[in-house]
């Protein structure tokens, strides 16, 4: 080992957060480099605390050699994530590479549904035989605790490794020591199936409580057990992907991603983003003419939209958490819609009058507080709309609901608000002219 793979190694043993941070913060090129010059233990230990994403951008200058060596080093969960992320091509040609045991585990996590229990799971549980002496269980659980993790649970299974009972700690220790576990195990044991979705995972209520959820195939055998922990986690990185969908950018990227990774993955957005607003200065366009005879309009547009804007970002926050942890489903959308256009309408009642009231005492004509007090009611109902039908559409379609909601939304309050707000002052344009 070299001086500078050294001195890696020591940045990595003493505080290996930040190391994997720095890791994150070259380009992916760049960080394949620093891991190739790095013992494989060292770089596998590094890895592991790399977001999947960026680590599977960092395997993929590694293909075959030494990112099979690596997936191999890595915790099978940890392996899954990183692998998950690969491009298809990638993928096949690792396949090729990994030991068998190894190819069938990441296979197998490959299978099950996106976001699903399945996917989140850790296989490392502990389970032991109906038959199974007290004595014995007590035994390995001592061995296992002082090599690996603590264990929250033991599970209890019969020879085909289907889920019996679980195994009370404290049941355990007081229990004679020839006893079978299936004397002494508790059957009411809660288990969700592989596919079940992690949004109706978070939403069960009768598994809050539970530090982890066996989790079962469709014939009843153990296959593993989602951590609470590791659900919240996944529910926050989910909500904080939602959250940069939601304006333009990628989920992958990262604060400290590459400038052209970032400009890659924001641009295309912008450009839509553009193109949006073109369509809503069109509409202002339309009515140059009217703008032109009552120059005071345009200094009320921005408040037609500025309020359109933040009403439809309300409405579309509460639309998305709702799907997002399982509370709305596609079957409410109707009535979710009408819920919402029903704020929508009074709010812009309310917010319609004080407009209309400072618009008359600001610019002197009562006339001028009525159009943009309707328009502003108009306004906020489109925006309520929006906010409900633009995630609940996409859902629909098959797309992320948070995928760059909020730049169509901004686009349908702006093209209502202006046209709403113009066309009014067309209507009661003789009473809005200077006199």
């Amino acid at each position: 080992m070299d001086a500078a793979s050294s001195v890696i190694t020591r940045f990595i043993d003493t505080d290996p957060q930040q190391a994997a941070l720095a890791l994150e913060s070259l380009s992916p090129r760049g960080a394949a480099s620093v891991v190739r010059a790095l013992p494989p233990e060292t770089a596998a230990r590094l890895l592991a605390r790399v977001h999947p994403q960026s680590e599977a951008a960092i395997y993929e200058f590694l293909v075959p050699e030494p990112a099979a060596t690596l997936l191999g080093l890595a915790d099978a969960d940890d392996a899954a994530d990183a692998f998950r992320a690969l491009t298809d091509e990638s993928r096949r040609t690792l396949l090729a590479s990994l030991t068998p045991e190894r190819r069938r585990e990441l296979e197998e996590r490959l299978s099950y549904p996106d976001h699903s229990a399945g996917q989140i799971m850790r296989t490392d549980v502990v389970a032991f035989s109906k038959d199974a002496r007290v004595r014995d269980v007590v035994a390995r659980l001592k061995t296992i605790t002082a090599t690996k993790h603590p264990q929250s649970y033991a599970y209890v299974v019969d020879d085909h490794r289907r889920l019996l009972g679980v195994l009370n700690m404290r049941d355990l220790l007081l229990a004679e020591d020839d006893v079978r576990v299936e004397t002494i195990m508790r059957v009411d044991v809660v288990s969700v199936p592989a596919h079940i979705d992690r949004e109706e995972l978070i939403a069960e209520p009768k598994l809050k409580g539970y530090l982890s959820i066996p989790v079962v195939d469709a014939q009843g055998r153990l296959l593993g057990a989602v951590r609470t922990s590791d659900l919240l986690a996944s529910s926050q990185e989910e909500a904080t992907e939602d959250l940069q969908r939601l304006f333009g950018a990628s989920a992958e990227e990262r604060a400290f991603s590459p400038m052209l990774f970032k400009v890659r993955q924001r641009l295309p957005w912008l450009t839509v983003n553009l193109a949006t607003a073109f369509l809503a200065s069109s509409v202002v366009a339309m009515f140059q003419g009217l703008i032109g005879k009552i120059a005071v309009l345009a200094v009320f547009l921005p408040i037609v939209a500025g309020q359109g804007g933040n009403a439809g970002v309300q409405s579309l926050s509460v639309v998305l958490r709702g799907l997002v942890i399982g509370e709305v489903r596609l079957r409410d959308a109707m009535r979710l819609t009408m819920l919402e256009i029903s704020v929508g309408l009074v709010n812009g009642l309310v917010i319609g009058v004080v407009t209309a009231l400072g618009a008359w005492f600001w610019n002197g004509n009562p006339w001028m507080g009525l159009v943009l007090g309707l328009a502003m009611v108009v306004n906020m109902i489109g925006a309520g709309m929006a906010g409900a039908v633009i995630p609940l559409g996409m859902k629909r379609l098959g797309f992320d609901p948070a995928q760059s909601s909020g730049i169509f939304l901004t686009t349908v309050t702006d093209v209502v608000g202006f046209f709403s707000f113009l066309g009014f002052a067309t209507l009661f344009q003789a009473h809005l002219l200077p006199k």
